[in-house]
């Protein structure tokens, strides 16, 4: 499946599940509305009709008071529109399911309108007496029952009421739970969602970035854990990284080699104009002007600096390739550093700088180095500091034991190294700006062979600087190392980059 389908899919799924809550509450809602009109329709509006019963009861009763009392047509045609009232509305109480009420008030109603007439008769012929007689026995109970069979109603509403109401909160309350176990389900379920899209991409992303990282740092052989045989966008960028790394690690090795034999090559005609150069310098072939002895003296100097150069650019292809190998001996550590010292002490006084040579109290007193290599690292870094210290300034050497390993630094009171370009050091043909500041140019290849060779002994070479104020180189070296060359680089990088 591909990143794109991938990504269609779960935000499909991540869109459907948070619908679902939606379409859930939409669902509940609607229920909740059903209930609320059929307490409206029903309850609510059976309450509405029972009330005015109620009244047309209360209006009944007082009609036929006053009928007793002012025996006149008005209060008899009352008493005959509040029963006629209260028969039609008793009526409509059988559509509210209130049966009993309605055929009880009905039947009060009837028996009202049976004795009526009679009492209307009484009443209007002046024989209050029978009017009387004939409300209490007959036409007032029959008001009571109305009024008995109402308040039943009344009753029975209010009851159906309670449940109703009762039912539609539990109903709100259970929509509400369902809801939020609905919201927290989508959310729960989306996130697992977005977290499997997450890692389905991050993890190649950043084995991309770790790989392009590997091969910045020249390790070509390093190998992605996405396989070019995935069916999807980064299968074919695994496919592309892979000939991308064969492609660079052949021309790595051709430039490699080229260096190699270039320098090689270099090697014997740059010896023999040496050599003819020193042989016309003693006059082998005769006397020479003055003229022409500067012109020999400066031909040798650039035919010994070509020499160095050659020597260098071998060195450093030969430990690209792997094959700077290191043969490390038992050294006295702190002759080691006073044959250092008094080795650049002529050339420190020449410039006019300060030269110390330190060691801690508790460093080794042997370890296992290659003894010429790192006097050739510690002479490079020495040196430089000594050409980038203006006289009257200051350069250290200082050794201490850190643990199984000794830290060496050299530091200078000279120029300095812009912090933009510290990075870039420790690349071969590399030089920063201060090279105005320098007694003579170099090549730049010296910081880069240094490394090469720290590294080679398991140890690492770092720098600091700060314009104006100098420059410190740290190595760290084990006080022991193997007679090979370790791959330390690499397995530091891929720690860094796994953690």
């Amino acid at each position: 499946m591909t990143i794109r389908a991938k990504l269609a899919l779960a935000l499909g799924a991540i869109l459907l599940l948070l619908i679902t809550p939606v379409a859930i509450s939409y669902q509940s809602l609607r229920s909740i509305h059903r209930a609320t009109q059929s307490l409206r329709d029903r309850e609510f509006a059976a309450s509405l009709l029972v009330g005015r019963i109620r009244s047309s009861v209360d209006d009944l009763r007082r009609a036929e008071t006053a009928l007793l009392f002012v025996h006149d047509a008005g209060s008899r045609d009352a008493m005959a529109h509040a029963m006629n009232a209260i028969s039609a509305m008793a009526d409509s109480l059988e559509r509210y399911d209130l049966d009993t009420a309605a055929r009880d008030i009905r039947s009060a109603s009837t028996e009202v309108a049976d004795a009526a007439p009679d009492e209307y008769l009484a009443a209007l012929g002046g024989q209050g007496v029978d009017a009387e007689r004939i409300s209490t026995t007959r036409v007032v109970p029959a008001i009571g029952r109305v009024e008995r069979s109402v308040a039943v109603a009344e009753r029975s509403l209010r009851e159906r009421t309670t449940q109703r109401v009762e039912e539609t909160a539990a109903a709100v309350e259970e929509a509400g739970r369902v809801d939020a176990l609905a919201a927290f389900g989508a959310i729960l379920v989306a996130s697992l969602i977005a977290a499997w899209l997450m890692r389905a991409i991050s993890r190649p992303v950043r084995e991309f970035e770790y790989g392009m990282h590997q091969i910045a740092e020249g390790d070509f052989d390093y190998r992605l854990a996405v396989k070019p045989t995935r069916r999807d966008e980064f299968g074919r960028l695994a496919a592309s990284y892979e000939r991308m790394a064969q492609q660079l690690a052949e021309l790595d090795k051709l430039k490699a080699e080229f260096v190699s034999i270039a320098s090689h090559e270099l090697k014997t005609p740059i010896n023999v104009i040496l050599g003819y150069l020193q042989v016309m310098l003693e006059g082998a072939y005769g006397e020479m002007t003055a003229k022409q002895s500067e012109i020999l003296h400066t031909l040798e100097t650039q035919a010994q600096s070509l020499a160095r150069l050659s020597k260098q650019l071998l060195d450093v292809s030969r430990f690209e390739a792997g094959g700077g190998s290191i043969a490390p001996r038992p050294i006295e550590l702190r002759a080691f550093l006073v044959e250092l010292e008094a080795g650049f002490r002529v050339l420190a006084q020449q410039r006019g700088v300060g030269l110390h040579v330190t060691w801690s109290d508790d460093a080794p007193h042997e370890v296992q180095w290659d003894a010429d290599r790192m006097s050739e690292v510690l002479g490079n870094l020495l040196s430089n500091a000594i050409k980038f210290t203006a006289s009257g300034g200051h350069v250290g050497l200082a050794a201490e034991r850190h643990d199984d390993s000794v830290t060496i630094e050299v530091r200078d009171t000279g120029a300095g190294i812009p912090q933009e370009q510290l990075p870039h050091v420790f690349e071969k043909f590399y030089q920063a700006d201060n090279q105005a500041s320098a007694s003579q140019k170099g090549t730049g290849l010296g910081l880069a062979i240094a490394k090469e060779i720290v590294e080679a002994h398991g140890g690492t070479l770092t720098c600091e600087s700060e314009p104006g104020v100098g420059t410190t180189f740290t190595i760290n070296l084990p006080t022991r190392v193997a007679g090979k060359r370790p791959p330390a680089r690499r397995a530091e990088l891929h720690e860094g980059a796994a953690s």
